[in-house]
């Protein structure tokens, strides 16, 4: 416990739209590609949150290291852990820290040190901010930078500003080598466990889903596509398409770690190859999994409750857990096309 935030804490999440928000009470800030992440320091015992509200502590020994290097001794921060390779960041590097063997752990800490990226202070020395205002608790943060920051090598204050022609020039100037822009309404309290007053916008169309099941390559036993599935409010996994782009001298490996989960009934309310326009034969020969991996996947299109065409797979997402993959991560969900028409 942290000044009245007991770990673990739910953070503030962000609602996909398409287009930044316009307006005196949002403000804006890069979105960094890395692991989610609240630090709770209580004065010698540090913890490390993710999103899912799992640990990260063993596995990133070098935050912990600057998180302990700050001079306070309580306080909890928000951020993203990410690991730099030059003059970009690392998702692949990343994901190798998520490793059994604490060796290997304290070898990629040392050869490949992580950065944490502060964007908010949920407590300080003298309580909880979590009640404040975003206005306050940013100008909180940043007096809370200049004076412990400087001393706590692998620590870094994220940008942010109140003007939207410096978020767009963020995305002009940076390109794709910045995941999005986060915009945040600065006048509201700090949320936890929901996305109101928090929206992203990435330069691609993206979401998290379940891998509810797969199918084998035709004629093969490796693997061919991955079914995905979102969360509907009753609490059930419905199939919403597939994603095949996988590495081919990846099926074998990832065939048989499907294998091991194979587990009836796979989704719960929507299946592979129920009626619809896209049903065939062979979408009824699937094989059902335990709903325990998370993959983040590119499309263009979401309608009828199912991804318009194939999707493209982005990265695996270890880091999120899968009832976070909910369907109000789609902005088409729910929508009507009827409300076009006059």
């Amino acid at each position: 416990m942290s000044r009245g935030l007991t770990f673990p804490f739910a953070p503030m999440e962000a609602l996909p739209v398409d287009e930044i928000p316009r307006g005196s009470n949002w403000q804006y800030e890069p979105k960094w590609d890395g692991f989610r992440c609240l630090a709770f320091r209580n004065k010698s015992k540090i913890e490390l949150q993710s999103k899912a509200g799992k640990s990260l502590t063993r596995y990133f020994p070098d935050v912990v290291e600057s998180i302990g290097a700050v001079h306070a001794d309580n306080f909890v921060l928000d951020g993203e852990i990410v690991v730099p390779e030059g003059s970009v960041f690392s998702f692949d590097a990343l994901l190798q820290r998520i490793h059994p063997a604490a060796s290997r752990v304290r070898k990629l800490a040392r050869e490949t040190p992580a950065t944490f990226i502060v964007f908010d202070l949920l407590a300080d020395p003298e309580g909880a901010l979590i009640h404040f205002p975003l206005t306050e608790r940013r100008k909180r943060l940043d007096a809370f930078a200049r004076h412990h920051f400087g001393k706590a090598k692998g620590l870094r204050l994220s940008a942010s500003t109140l003007k939207l022609s410096v978020a767009k020039n963020w995305l002009t100037r940076v390109g794709a080598t910045l995941d999005g822009i986060i915009a945040k309404r600065s006048d509201l309290p700090y949320s936890s466990g929901n996305r109101l007053g928090m929206q992203k916008i990435k330069n691609y169309r993206s979401a998290d889903c379940v891998v509810g099941g797969f199918r084998y390559n035709s004629g093969t036993s490796v693997v061919g596509s991955l079914l995905l599935g979102l969360y509907d409010d009753q609490g059930k996994l419905n199939h919403v398409g597939f994603t095949s782009n996988i590495p081919r001298d990846a099926k074998p490996a990832l065939t048989k770690k499907l294998e091991k989960l194979i587990k009836p009934p796979g989704f719960t309310g929507a299946t592979p190859g129920g009626p619809s326009r896209w049903s065939t034969e062979r979408s009824a020969q699937w094989t059902p999994l335990k709903p325990q991996l998370v993959v983040e996947v590119g499309y263009d299109h979401y309608s009828g409750d199912r991804f318009r065409h194939g999707t493209s797979l982005l990265r695996w997402r270890p880091d999120k857990a899968p009832r976070q993959c909910t369907w109000d991560q789609v902005p088409d969900k729910g929508g009507s096309l009827l409300k076009l028409l006059r």
